[in-house]
């Protein structure tokens, strides 16, 4: 991992609720023992590659978590891993994000907001994250609060999602390392490797193939240029997705 302790907490200053969180999963050494289980996280490809997928996971999970605007202390893009869980949820005020998907039921009373670095949203991704994680996919679903309770079961929540493609999308890793290879559809849509197809693969229905560029996917992509420049490589082509249909689109 090429992002050092150091590093880490440089980039986000004002991690944990700025501190204040009750669980202050948000910590450095819970994302390097995480990408230990993840062997192939930030060691594929050549070095710019390499520290190219860092920036890009770090500047992800810093747009999904940030508690920054424009004039905020520091910067904007200082405010990264701020939100343990999607803003309002701590107080009830979110909807269940409960799918209709039989092999992963949501149970009554729980809810599956954003939580973790990477938000993990959606009882059929605590589901199968738990299946295969945990072994057991009820252990999440039962239990989703341990997420953003766990620093390590947080960062490897955001790792598995990473690492781990889910048809028809290529994992975000794959997309930034040079492993995919897009097919002729993805071309005819718009998606070629590089930051943008990983806007696409983790949100992709709200932010791509939207002109001009949304706000959120403006920040997510110079928070990686920022992030490139601190760990010393350069972004690479491809940086946005605003041409690009999402995956689930059909491109004649």
């Amino acid at each position: 991992i090429n992002a050092e302790y150091g590093d880490f907490n440089k980039m986000f200053p004002n991690r944990n609720l700025g501190g204040k969180a009750e669980y202050k999963i948000y910590e450095y050494k819970y994302f390097l023992a995480a990408s230990k289980k993840f062997p192939k996280f930030g060691t594929q490809g050549s070095l710019a590659m390499r520290k190219r997928e860092v920036a890009g996971f770090l500047a992800h999970i810093a747009q999904e978590t940030t508690g920054g605007w424009d004039t905020a202390p520091g910067g904007r893009y200082a405010w990264g891993l701020y939100f343990p869980e999607e803003m309002g949820c701590d107080k009830g005020n979110c909807a269940p994000y409960c799918a209709v998907v039989p092999e992963y039921p949501c149970v009554a009373g729980k809810g599956y907001h954003g939580r973790g670095p990477i938000q993990l949203s959606y009882n059929y991704n605590y589901g199968l994250f738990s299946k295969q994680y945990l072994g057991d996919k009820m252990i999440l679903l039962n239990d989703p609060d341990r997420v953003k309770k766990d620093g390590e079961l947080a960062f490897v929540s955001a790792l598995w999602f990473w690492m781990t493609p889910q048809s028809p999308k290529p994992s975000c890793h794959d997309a930034l390392v040079g492993n995919w290879v897009p097919t002729e559809k993805d071309l005819k849509c718009g998606r070629k490797p590089g930051f943008g197809v990983t806007i696409n693969i983790v949100n992709g229905g709200v932010e791509c193939n939207h002109k001009p560029m949304k706000s959120k996917t403006f920040h997510r992509v110079e928070t990686y240029k920022l992030f490139c420049k601190k760990l010393g490589t350069t972004p690479g082509a491809n940086l946005n997705c605003e041409t690009q249909q999402q995956f689930a689109a059909f491109c004649g």
